[in-house]
């Protein structure tokens, strides 16, 4: 069962056309964003200018900051509410609470590659390891579900129009169900653990992983 990515449940009902200018502005958002993320670490990194690449990763945020100013224009200037302003603040919502998560996957792998190091350490897979990673992801998604609709009721009460901001309503309805969804992976990895099968190699977790999993002495791993 594979996990939704949030533009697919939120985009689910449809785009409508809304302001292309907005939609225009998310996107040179998400763009920037990946070109500030591996130009700052190409810097840093192949490079060796640590400074500039560093200068160049901490633009990432002012991004977020371009994105929310427009959308706020916007509407102070009179628009209604539309599609892209509910994904303008979904957009935001995920970008702030899984941002710092996407520079460090990125960073551990530039510095891999380019750097001497260590190999970056993959997901757990098994027992209460895999359970805390999936634990942990959804507090992340919990905290874009709060920013986002944050954002969207603080727009709503600046419009203070019902007529304008129903599409904004929607989106708060959009969010809660993506991370409805999101719920169910932990709930399931809580319910039923992942366990490796007889005589598969564990490979190597983070620190405090499951201890359950080591191999008795007959070979086979503690459930």
């Amino acid at each position: 069962m594979r996990r939704p990515h949030p533009v697919e449940t939120l985009v689910g009902e449809g785009f409508r056309g809304g302001d292309a200018m907005l939609l225009a502005v998310i996107a040179a958002c998400e763009i920037g964003f990946w070109v500030l993320l591996f130009g700052g670490l190409a810097v840093r990194y192949p490079l060796r200018r640590k400074r500039l690449g560093g200068a160049l990763l901490l633009c990432v945020p002012l991004l977020d900051v371009l994105l929310i100013t427009v959308t706020v224009i916007d509407l102070r200037n009179g628009a209604t509410a539309d599609f892209t302003h509910g994904l303008a603040a979904a957009y935001l919502g995920y970008s702030v609470a899984f941002g710092h998560s996407w520079v460090k996957w990125a960073d551990q792998r530039f510095a891999h590659r380019y750097a001497g190091g260590p190999p970056p350490t993959p997901k757990p897979k098994y027992g209460r390891a895999r359970t805390r990673y999936e634990w942990h992801e959804f507090g992340k998604a919990l905290i874009a579900w709060a920013i986002g609709c944050g954002v969207l009721y603080g727009m709503i009460m600046m419009v203070d129009d019902a007529d304008r901001t129903q599409q904004l309503l929607g989106w708060i309805v959009r969010l809660s169900v993506v991370l409805a969804i999101w719920s169910l992976w932990p709930i399931t990895h809580t319910l039923w653990p992942n366990k490796p099968k007889e005589g598969e190699a564990v490979p190597s977790q983070a620190p405090g992983a499951d201890d359950a999993l080591r191999p008795t002495p007959q070979g086979r791993y503690r459930s």
